[in-house]
């Protein structure tokens, strides 16, 4: 399998790129960024994770002051995983289907085993976005990865909320995209116009405020379920012309688990319990003891895809589980994407996460996976 290079520009960082492969045999991309003339003994680790057809480029963009900078510039150690749903993997393109079960069973816990193995004694976070946030929180309360020193849940966590527009797109439309395509791309330019794709980029020009094709599909339409995924004025024009590279190719599979943890309004597995599946719970919001950490929500106070999610997530874990550490950040004037890679986000938004972990960076116990 050949792992599309990370777009990335750092002084006075070292990357070490890092064959990795779940033990379901998935080849996942996995990378370790150590600032230079820093033999990391002191630094605490930080996991970051991305969201469906993202990749780690999303932490990386040369053109803004990304979360990798601050996080170098903080004392942090980045690590990150480009799980089976990155576009700089094959995987949503190939025959091989995967669920956000086996992303929580293999991907993330073999991630977070490899770096404790790599780290030792230092404490390790997580900061995880949309779909890798919601993996996260069935890793989690499964037990798959305990004595974490604190995670951050950007966008959703436990509790996937849309509107009712996108339910209905999701529920009537997802099923006649999964009959007809079992992939939507993002980058008009690659299929075409006389592309079979055409109808669907047509729905999402409708109204648009941008001439972009990418643009329209992610911001006016998110593959056509009516959402947005970020705030447009947020991001920096070469992000901007960039978002074809960012983001990839639409697993129309994924739509029915998806639904069903929208209905939900919960992280549900999608598979059967047995000899696999079995260490997930069935539904992730009724283990939510097994939380061992602080927990941030962090969301968008326009985030026009998951809504008020990670404030209703919040507002249900504590009143259920008053004993667990848990606190939600609203971002005012973001979307869902744009406090990732919006150009002002080293400020909004990453100040706050950075203070997040340093307040946990030295305190509680440190338990091995």
């Amino acid at each position: 399998m050949t792992l599309r290079p990370l777009h990335i520009q750092l002084d006075g960082a070292t990357i070490e790129q890092i064959p990795f492969e779940a033990s379901d045999g998935a080849e996942l991309g996995l990378c370790r960024i150590a600032a230079d003339g820093a033999d990391g003994t002191d630094r605490p680790a930080v996991l970051l994770l991305h969201g469906l057809t993202a990749s780690s480029d999303i932490f990386t963009l040369p053109e803004t002051r990304n979360l990798v900078d601050v996080l170098l510039d903080a004392g942090y150690e980045p690590w990150l995983l480009d799980w089976r749903g990155s576009c700089r993997l094959p995987h949503n393109e190939r025959r091989e289907r995967y669920s956000f079960d086996d992303v929580a069973l293999f991907d993330i816990p073999e991630a977070v085993a490899y770096i404790r193995g790599r780290i030792g004694e230092r404490r390790l976070f997580v900061v995880a976005h949309c779909l890798g946030a919601i993996s996260l929180s069935m890793s989690m309360t499964a037990g798959l990865v305990p004595g974490l020193a604190g995670v951050v849940a950007q966008g959703v966590f436990m509790t996937p909320k849309v509107s009712g527009r996108t339910r209905l797109r999701l529920h009537l439309g997802g099923e006649l995209l999964r009959t007809r395509w079992a992939h939507l791309p993002v980058d008009f330019k690659k299929v075409g116009l006389r592309s079979r794709y055409t109808p669907v980029f047509a729905l999402a020009s409708l109204s648009a405020d941008c001439d972009d094709p990418t643009c329209q599909i992610l911001q006016n339409s998110a593959w056509g379920t009516g959402a947005s995924l970020f705030a447009h004025e947020n991001l920096d024009k070469i992000t901007h012309d960039r978002l074809a590279e960012l983001f990839g190719t639409l697993p129309t599979w994924v739509l029915p688990h998806l639904r069903r943890m929208e209905l939900a309004h919960s992280v549900v597995r999608w598979n059967p319990g047995g000899h696999r599946y079995g260490r997930l719970p069935e539904n992730a919001l009724d283990h939510a003891d097994r939380i061992d950490c602080p927990v941030m929500l962090v969301s968008g106070s326009d985030n026009k895809i998951w809504l008020d999610s990670n404030e209703l997530c919040y507002d249900v874990l504590t009143r259920r589980f008053p004993q667990l550490d848990i606190r939600y950040v609203e971002v005012p004037g973001y979307g869902h994407m744009d406090p990732i890679i919006g150009r002002g986000a080293a400020l909004d938004v990453f100040g706050p996460v950075v203070r997040f972990l340093d307040e946990h960076r030295r305190s509680g116990a440190v338990v091995g996976s």
